[in-house]
């Protein structure tokens, strides 16, 4: 065999060699990557679970918009920063503005976050909105909580998507239990 054959098989094996070690470092980029969204899930429902943003959410979602009907509590609200019981309204709406910030730079996937999480954000962000807008003006940062008020963009988008839910469509599904069907009371 002659030098050049021998070169151009070395160079060939060279080049497979090269390929080979460049699809594996992009296959342990992805699996780098799905581990890091993982986290980044596991720690949002974490504390999305927390007894403490349990109850902040509580408040934001079925107390706050009650409170803000009143002209004395309304008051209390309009001086930011928040101090006691509404202090809420910032935990819950910096937690969803890094929920929305780790969808928006791609740690965490748009539609694992929505399916997780819509109901949540949106029912958070209709409870928060006017206080959003208040806050935006008074501080004069209209970027305030942008990243909450995409995440409940996406997730009122996800849900005109999905208004029956995202259960796989000719999926079978389970046989209904109705047994309290008969005995709940009326509802009002």
């Amino acid at each position: 065999m002659s030098p050049e054959w021998l070169t151009a098989i070395g160079t060939v094996g060279t080049f497979i060699v090269i390929a080979a070690s460049a699809i594996a470092a992009l296959l342990q980029i992805r699996h780098m990557r799905s581990g890091n969204q993982i986290v980044a899930l596991t720690e949002c429902r974490e504390t999305l679970e927390s007894p403490e943003f349990r109850a902040a959410q509580r408040f934001v979602s079925f107390e706050l918009p009650k409170r803000l009907q009143d002209p004395v509590e309304r008051a209390k609200i309009m001086e930011p920063p928040f101090s006691g019981e509404y202090e809420s309204i910032g935990t819950v709406a910096n937690f969803f503005e890094s929920m929305g910030m780790f969808v928006k730079s791609g740690i965490i996937d748009e539609q694992l976050a929505c399916d997780f999480w819509c109901y949540s954000i949106v029912r958070n962000w209709n409870a928060l909105a006017p206080i959003v807008v208040y806050v935006r003006k008074k501080i004069g940062v209209p970027s305030m909580w942008e990243n909450f008020e995409y995440m409940a963009f996406l997730s009122t988008r996800f849900l005109e998507a999905h208004p029956c839910g995202a259960y796989p469509p000719g999926a079978e599904r389970m046989p209904e239990d109705r047994s309290l069907m008969d005995v709940a009371p009326p509802r009002q």
